[in-house]
């Protein structure tokens, strides 16, 4: 529940006025929330001029007061840090410190959520990931010859997949570190589920950037969430909650590939209306 410190609140509407849900009036010079069609957004608690809002739905002591210092980012370093970004598939044979893979679920946990819904949920992996990795070549490999038994109603692009699955499939049985085509010897995966595929893509772009703010590397490996979503065996695995839907899959770790600039873009597709 929102609740206000009528001590402090000195009734000046700011609250109100940020409130899009519309659940906080003010009453007899007192701004008062009715926790009605309150959605939990935090809103007032930011806004409140004298941090006179608080719930006990979440933890208070992370909020944090605002200063200039801590929490500006300069706009031409962040799109250079941003340009800079590159999808990272060689890595080191290091683990990754359980403090930095919780900083970059902490980055996501912080992301906006459509109606505040907090729907996104993190399956890390890293003991089991060779199991994993097992699982996921042998639904690529079912995926592969069931498309090209159905070959009549495909094409050339699902045809080359098809062929490249069985063929991944193939070396990696034969070697599974030197051919691991998948996963490139990374130490631990982050499987970003959400009920809702754009919470989920949100929260796990941000927690792109504050991968490699750790210094470390990642790519989203879209051959992963095609295996999962064929293949009960991985859910269960995983676990994936009733209701949820794995969105990406964050390979990670230190990378061993160094880059000494940016890459060019084509030009943006912009309307101006």
């Amino acid at each position: 529940m929102m609740t206000v410190d009528i001590e402090k609140c000195i009734g000046c509407g700011k609250c109100v006025k940020d409130c899009f849900p519309k659940d906080i009036e003010i009453v007899d010079g007192k701004a008062k929330i009715n926790n009605e069609t309150c959605i939990k957004c935090g809103h007032c608690i930011a806004v409140c001029p004298m941090n006179a809002v608080s719930t006990d739905d979440y933890d208070m002591s992370e909020v944090k007061e605002y200063n200039k210092e801590e929490f500006s980012v300069d706009a031409d370093k962040l799109m250079n840090f941003i340009k800079f970004r590159r999808t990272i598939r060689q890595y080191k044979d290091k683990d990754i410190e359980k403090e930095k893979i919780e900083k970059i679920i902490e980055a996501g946990r912080f992301t906006q959520t459509g109606s505040n819904m907090q729907d996104v949920s993190y399956i890390v992996v890293k003991d089991k990931i060779n199991e994993l990795k097992d699982l996921v070549f042998e639904s690529l490999k079912n995926i592969g010859q069931n498309m090209l038994k159905d070959s009549k109603n495909g094409n050339a692009l699902t045809k080359r997949y098809a062929e490249m699955w069985l063929k991944m499939y193939e070396a990696y049985k034969e070697d599974p570190v030197k051919n691991d085509r998948l996963f490139f010897n990374a130490p631990a995966v982050i499987v970003v589920t959400a009920a809702s595929q754009v919470n989920g893509a949100l929260a796990s772009s941000n927690m792109e950037l504050m991968t490699d703010a750790l210094g470390l590397g990642t790519f989203f490996s879209g051959f992963f969430i095609v295996a999962a979503q064929n293949s009960k065996e991985i859910q269960e695995f995983l676990g994936i909650h009733e209701g949820k839907q794995a969105v990406t899959c964050m390979v990670m770790g230190y990378p061993n590939v160094t880059y000494a600039r940016t890459t060019p873009r084509k030009e943006a597709d912009i309307s101006w209306k």
